[in-house]
């Protein structure tokens, strides 16, 4: 899960407000200690922390409460406000060019992930319409190029190379060109990193920034390093002056210690973040979302979102059509397992949804073969059966283990499942009706 540790903590310190009618300064300050500590050991920058805590603990004792609410609820309000405002309250977005193409400048340390951001970050645009050009300006570390081409071959993105026998300006500049020659739009360029900052590599980039004037410089930061990720965004954002930060690896973040300090520190605005290691694995930043997840409130926004980019709406309206008429069947219950597994890692679906936090998570293990064993099971048995899994008697499912190389016990268990899926598929189509937007049902959870 996402900042575990620190969802956990702050969760734990907070819910000891929850059940109380009044609230005493004492009440205040005892909970306030706790998150500090909290805060401090997911390494989060000291002076945020310290501005953070004052900014919560100076509105917890004001007047601010709300008759709708207890005052252990008012303070968690609270708390979630100002982790927003933390992070920067709203999406940054990336700013477009008025007369394309627009200029993507990416820059950050050797190891942050730089390359395959750079493509997770084409790949992303392109969904959205945008013709993205990615380019190998990093001439230095072995293979880059050659990673960078293999990135753009599964994303199917052109990827502009003249090799690493020229200055990363020229190929920058030639890309440029290129680039309206061919109506690409926006045009990525993947720069050299070192494993420390240093002179040469800082003149380089500005070299590169000088010759192609980028709309947008994006650093590209690993999220597990905590707050040093907040001393190298300052070195770059001093030199270069940064448009704004892409953490990577956030999904094997558990701290949060970059995320709740860069915006606060440097000014600069986290646009993108790396959630996995798929090159669909990337999502815009949004601090009300994220803010949300920390305190175990759920990003039902997001899960709308992914189940749309997965579940297309004439799917959805035949789904739908199902469940009224009682006639969902086996079929249907396999093609929602393979489109869930689109929409990304079980557990960070999961966590997604309101009141389900880091305790529940931490003992949830998926097991990545069970959908293969699902299928094997249902591809075993014959059309009636898939349709009718009422008929499927002892000796059906033994025909059906053994088909399939599974056991009769496994069989029990996916007819189990089905049955309560079914009784599931009504409460998810009205969560859906009251959340989804643009008259959009969420499909099977």
């Amino acid at each position: 899960m996402i900042f575990e540790s620190l969802a956990e903590k702050l969760q734990n310190s907070l819910s000891k407000l929850k059940g109380k009618g009044k609230l005493s300064e004492k009440d205040i300050k005892s909970a306030m200690r706790e998150v500090k500590l909290a805060l401090l050991e997911a390494d989060v920058n000291y002076k945020v922390v310290k501005s953070f805590i004052s900014k919560v603990s100076e509105r917890s004792v004001g007047s601010e409460v709300m008759k709708s609410l207890t005052p252990g609820q008012q303070v968690i309000k609270i708390v979630n406000e100002e982790l927003k405002e933390l992070m920067g309250t709203n999406e940054a977005k990336i700013e477009f060019s008025p007369k394309p193409p627009t200029v993507i400048m990416m820059v950050g340390l050797q190891g942050a992930g730089k390359t395959t951001t750079s493509g997770k970050i084409g790949g992303y645009l392109k969904k959205t319409g945008k013709s993205p050009l990615l380019v190998a300006g990093d001439i230095y570390r072995p293979a880059a190029i050659k990673q960078l081409k293999i990135v753009g071959e599964k994303l199917e993105l052109p990827v502009f190379s003249m090799g690493d026998s020229t200055s990363p300006q020229n190929i920058s500049k030639a890309a440029l060109e290129f680039a309206k020659r061919n109506g690409h739009d926006v045009v990525i360029i993947d720069t050299a990193g070192r494993l420390h900052i240093d002179e040469s590599l800082m003149q380089e980039l500005k070299n590169v920034k000088e010759t192609v004037k980028p709309n947008e410089i994006l650093l590209v930061i690993d999220a597990m390093t905590g707050q040093d990720a907040v001393n190298v965004a300052e070195a770059f954002d001093r030199d270069l002056s940064i448009d704004g930060v892409v953490l990577s690896k956030l999904d094997g973040d558990t701290r949060g210690g970059a995320a709740l300090s860069v915006k606060a520190v440097t000014g600069k605005p986290i646009k993108f973040v790396g959630t996995g290691e798929k090159l669909d694995s990337i999502e815009p930043f949004y601090p009300e979302r994220m803010a949300s997840r920390i305190l175990g409130m759920g990003d039902v926004l997001t899960l709308i979102e992914k189940a749309q980019e997965s579940f297309s709406e004439e799917n959805a309206r035949k789904l739908q059509k199902k469940i009224k008429e009682q006639s969902f069947d086996l079929n249907d219950f396999l093609d929602q397992m393979e489109q869930m597994k689109n929409m990304g890692p079980i557990d960070q679906i999961m966590e997604m949804m309101p009141g389900i936090g880091g305790k529940q998570l931490k003992n949830l293990k998926v097991d990545e073969n069970e959908l293969k064993r699902i299928e094997a099971l249902i591809k075993s048995m014959t059309d009636e059966e898939r349709t009718n899994p009422e008929i499927i008697s002892s000796g059906r499912r033994k025909r059906i283990a053994a088909g399939s190389g599974n056991s009769v016990q496994q069989v029990n268990k996916l007819l189990k499942q089905f049955a309560q899926t079914k009784k599931m598929m009504k409460q998810f189509s009205g969560m859906g009706k009251k959340q989804g937007k643009r008259g959009f049902n969420i499909p099977f959870m």
